[in-house]
């Protein structure tokens, strides 16, 4: 367990700098770890709780979260999320669906002419925001992920908002659906899901150590472009990992 917290501590440190709660990598880590599959999405979606908590503040006290241009995005990927948590799924179609996540999310990271893209805001094709929003919080819900690593690129790509607002409707996100994902894992055995984050009780005070680290340094003249490449290949490397184990 202690080497997993410090997996953990590492993830969150490094996803908290790119503004990311790291939902996919720990649900990864835990699916390599052996850990019972039906518990991970629970650890996952509560370690994103955690880091993106103190992250989603920051956005809003800077006056970067805008509720009135997000709530498209929220108002299907809340219900979907508890949706997708409550669902009751193969141990196979959870691991393939995971790292099918995690290749399409290393990638888009490692898509370098989408990240430097002059934004400038749009506002047509509304229809895009709930539409992604619903099918974001339900993989959310699902697998355990906050959906925000597969929200920015798309929002970069839309010429959603200015940079900043985008990154702080994404830790919104992450937050919103993570506790409706977790929510609806609940619903499943609310008994259950207590017993799991008690024994996972390690786990926490790490994400919530990186988180803060994490979040610092991002505020600081650490490169983003060098951590968006660093947390690709993590993404990238386990997703390779877990397809080699859903081929044995």
């Amino acid at each position: 367990m202690i080497a997993l917290a410090a997996a953990f501590f590492v993830t969150a440190l490094l996803y908290a700098i790119a503004g990311f709660g790291g939902g996919s990598t720990y649900t990864a880590l835990l699916v390599l770890a052996k850990t019972d599959y039906r518990a991970v999405p629970i650890i996952s979606l509560a370690c994103n709780i955690l880091v993106v908590s103190v992250g989603t503040w920051r956005f809003a006290r800077a006056g970067h979260l805008d509720w009135r241009r997000a709530w498209p995005l929220f108002v299907t990927s809340v219900p979907a999320a508890w949706i997708g948590g409550s669902l009751h799924i193969p141990k196979d179609t959870f691991v393939d669906l995971l790292a099918a996540s995690l290749l399409v999310a290393g990638l888009t990271l490692l898509w370098e002419p989408m990240w430097k893209r002059d934004i400038s805001p749009e506002r047509g094709m509304l229809w895009v925001e709930p539409v992604a929003g619903g099918a974001l919080g339900f993989l959310a819900g699902v697998v355990g992920i906050g959906g925000g690593i597969f929200l920015a690129p798309l929002l970069y790509v839309l010429r959603w908002d200015a940079p900043k607002r985008i990154a702080a409707t994404c830790a919104a996100f992450i937050l919103v659906n993570s506790i409706s994902g977790l929510a609806g894992q609940a619903s499943k055995g609310l008994a259950a899901t207590g017993a799991v984050l008690s024994d996972h009780a390690l786990l926490f005070p790490a994400v919530v150590v990186g988180g803060i680290i994490g979040a610092g340094l991002g505020a600081t003249r650490l490169a983003p472009s060098w951590v968006r490449i660093v947390t690709a290949m993590l993404i990238l490397y386990v997703a390779v990992r877990l397809g080699l184990e859903a081929v044995r």
